[in-house]
Order: C-alpha cells, then sequence, then structure tokens
C-alpha cells in the first residue's frame, strides 16, 4: 500500500551562482530519490525554498534540468532569521511510497547541522 509522504532536505550552496546553486540542488535532489528509492514518477510536488543571499538562479531550475520538467516545482524565500545558516537551499518533495518504507531526510554539506539527528 502506497501513501503520499514527506521528504525534507537542505543542502549549503559555497557562493551565488547559477552554476552552484544548479549543481546543489541537483545533488540534493538525486541523494533524496536515491535514499527514498524514488523515480521521477513517484514525486507529486517539490517546495524549494532559498536563503535571502542566495538571487542567482532558481533551485527548481536546476531540478527541472536533471529531468524533472513534468513534476511540479515552486521556489520560496526562506525567513531570514538572525543566525540561521546563510546559502542554504531546502526542499519538502511529496512523494507517492510504500507505508512500510522509512522516510529518509537528506542533510549535506554545511546543511548537516540544521539536523544532525537526520543526517545520514
Amino acid at each position: 500500500m502506497s501513501a503520499v509522504r514527506a521528504i525534507r532536505g537542505a543542502t549549503s550552496v559555497p557562493r551565488d551562482s547559477r552554476e552552484l546553486i544548479h549543481e546543489r540542488t541537483a545533488e540534493l535532489v538525486a541523494a533524496v530519490m536515491e535514499r527514498n528509492g524514488l523515480v521521477p514518477d513517484d514525486l507529486i510536488s517539490v517546495i524549494f525554498t532559498s536563503t535571502e543571499d542566495l538571487v542567482s538562479a532558481f533551485p527548481a531550475a536546476g531540478a527541472r534540468e536533471m529531468g524533472l520538467g513534468a513534476v511540479p516545482l515552486i521556489c520560496a524565500r526562506e525567513i531570514p532569521v538572525p543566525g540561521a545558516l546563510p546559502s542554504c537551499v531546502r526542499l519538502m518533495a511529496h512523494a507517492k511510497m510504500p507505508v512500510d518504507r522509512p522516510v529518509r531526510h537528506v542533510y549535506l554539506h554545511e546543511a548537516v547541522a540544521l539536523r544532525a539527528d537526520l543526517a545520514q
């Protein structure tokens, strides 16, 4: 039996550039899919947020470039909380997954500090 599951993830971007935002976003999405045994048809939608210092590209564009053009994707601005991790892209992916398969959240690079308890 399958259900809609939500998967969280985040990564850091070394500096604000289109190429790096796309590269790190694609790396994050690929890791989420691999660790959760997903294929593109399993994805229902993905919400991306980025911190206010990342302005050179939409993270969703990086996901589209890796072949997720048929998946609904949207970007939003992360709340600029003082002391929060800068240069960060986060995602919440909604996917069809078996109910007995554990959800594996993914935190990469400096974003591991956000949820060390969930990082693998």
